[in-house]
C-alpha cells in the first residue's frame, strides 16, 4: 500500500546511523527533511542525502526550509540569503526571480530537490511579531508577483517549491510551533485576501503546506486547518481546484499536538485529504505515526482508499517530475571547495545587489515631488 509515501521525516545527526538506516528501510518514506542540526558542510549534506536515498526504493523528496532571512538552514555553510521582505522591497521582478534561482542553486549543490518556500502569508499587523520578514506584503497581488517569480527561479535551478502556510497565517497572533492560533475571519474575507495567492498560483505550486491554525468561522470548531476536511478537500481541492501535492506543517508542533497525539494527528491529516504528513524530529513519533496509519488502513476500508489515493498521487508526481531531466531527478556533482566558494560569493553579491536596489528605489521615491 506504500504507506511510507505519506510521510516526510526528519532526524538527528549528520550521518546515517544504524538506527536511521533501520528507520528508513522500514518506513520507506516519501522524503526526508534536513535542518541546520543535520548540516555541517556542503559535501557532508549531499553525502547524507545520497546515503538516505540508498535505503529507500523510490526517489526521495530531499527537503529543506530555505526562505532567506530568519529561515535559512545553510547560513553556517554558505552564508546568509536575503529575506523575502528585503527582496520585495526592491520592487524588481528580475530580483524576485533571482532570489529563487540563487536559493535553488544552493539547494541543488547540497543535494536538495524540494524547498519549502515561498511563504504566501499576508503581512498583516496582527502576525508581524510572529512572521517578521518572512511575509512580504499585506497586498495579495504583491505576494503573488514575488511568489510566481521565486518559484520560476527555483525551477530554473531544478528545485521544487511549496506554498505555505495555507489558508494563511496573516492574522495569526500566536506561533504554531508552540500554540494553536485561532483566526476569526469569515470565508468571504479570506477568499478575497489570504486565499488569493493559492487561487492565483494553483497551477504553479508543486506543493501546498497546510498550517496548524484554527478558523472557527469556517469549521465551526477549533480544529487546525491541517486536520480539516473542510479546508483541505472542500476548499483547497474542490473550490480552489488545486491538483498538486498537499502536505502538513510539522505534525510535532504544539499547534497541532494540542488537538491530539501524533497518531491521531497523522491519521486526521490524511483523512482530511492531505497527501504527506511531515514529522521532523522524533523517531518515536515517526514509528508511532506509521504504525497508526497501517492499523487504520487495515481497519477502515474508506481510509484504505484514501491512503491509496494519496500514495498514488505522490508516486505519480515523482514519476512525472523525476523522469524530467531538467528538474529534481538530475544528479548533481559533489560540491568542491571552489564551487562552495563561488556559491558563497554569489550570495554575498546578491545581498549587495538587493541593498543597492532598495537604496535606489528609496531615493527615487524621495526625489518625487
Amino acid at each position: 500500500m506504500n504507506i511510507g509515501q505519506l510521510l516526510v521525516i526528519g532526524f538527528d545527526g549528520t550521518e546515517v546511523s544504524p538506527r536511521l538506516s533501520s528507520l528508513l528501510t522500514k518506513i520507506q518514506p516519501a522524503g526526508v527533511i534536513l535542518f541546520a542540526r543535520n548540516i555541517t558542510g556542503a559535501e557532508q549534506a549531499q553525502t547524507l542525502l545520497r546515503e538516505c536515498q540508498k535505503r529507500v526504493a523510490t526517489p526521495l523528496f530531499t527537503c529543506v526550509d530555505l526562505e532567506g532571512g530568519t529561515v535559512d538552514r545553510f547560513r553556517n555553510v554558505l552564508g546568509s540569503a536575503p529575506s523575502p521582505a528585503e527582496v520585495v522591497a526592491t520592487g524588481s521582478r528580475v530580483l524576485f526571480r533571482k532570489h529563487g534561482r540563487v536559493i535553488g542553486e544552493n539547494c541543488r549543490a547540497l543535494g536538495f530537490n524540494m524547498d519549502f518556500a515561498p511563504v504566501l502569508d499576508l503581512a498583516f499587523e496582527a502576525s508581524r511579531s510572529v512572521m517578521s520578514s518572512r511575509a512580504v506584503s499585506d497586498d495579495p497581488k504583491q505576494v503573488v508577483a514575488y511568489a510566481r517569480e521565486f518559484l520560476r527561479g527555483l525551477g530554473d535551478a531544478g528545485v521544487l517549491g511549496c506554498g505555505k502556510h495555507f489558508p494563511g497565517l496573516g492574522e495569526a497572533t500566536l506561533d504554531t510551533h508552540r500554540e494553536l492560533p485561532s483566526v476569526d475571519k469569515p470565508l468571504r474575507k479570506l477568499w478575497d485576501e489570504d486565499l488569493v495567492p493559492y487561487r492565483s498560483l494553483r497551477r504553479e505550486l508543486p506543493m501546498v503546506m497546510v498550517s496548524h491554525a484554527a478558523f472557527p468561522a469556517i469549521t465551526k470548531k477549533r480544529t487546525p486547518a491541517s486536520l480539516s476536511k473542510k479546508w483541505i478537500t472542500d476548499i483547497l481541492r474542490k473550490k480552489i481546484g488545486y491538483r498538486g501535492l498537499i502536505c502538513s506543517d510539522d505534525l510535532e508542533m504544539g499547534g497541532v499536538l494540542a488537538a491530539g497525539p501524533i497518531e491521531q494527528a497523522t491519521i486526521a491529516h490524511i483523512h482530511a485529504g492531505g497527501d504527506l504528513g511531515l514529522i521532523c524530529h522524533q523517531e518515536d513519533f515517526i514509528l508511532r505515526a506509521h504504525e497508526a496509519l497501517v492499523r487504520e488502513a487495515e481497519r477502515d476500508g474508506r481510509f484504505s482508499r484514501r491512503v491509496r489515493e494519496s500514495a498514488g498521487r505522490v508516486l505519480a508526481f515523482k514519476k512525472k517530475t523525476f523522469d524530467r531531466k531538467l528538474t529534481a531527478g538530475r544528479r548533481t556533482p559533489a560540491p568542491t571547495p571552489a564551487r562552495v566558494e563561488k556559491l558563497t560569493r554569489q550570495l554575498w553579491e546578491f545581498g549587495e545587489e538587493i541593498r543597492l536596489a532598495t537604496f535606489a528605489r528609496t531615493d527615487s521615491k524621495k526625489a518625487r515631488p
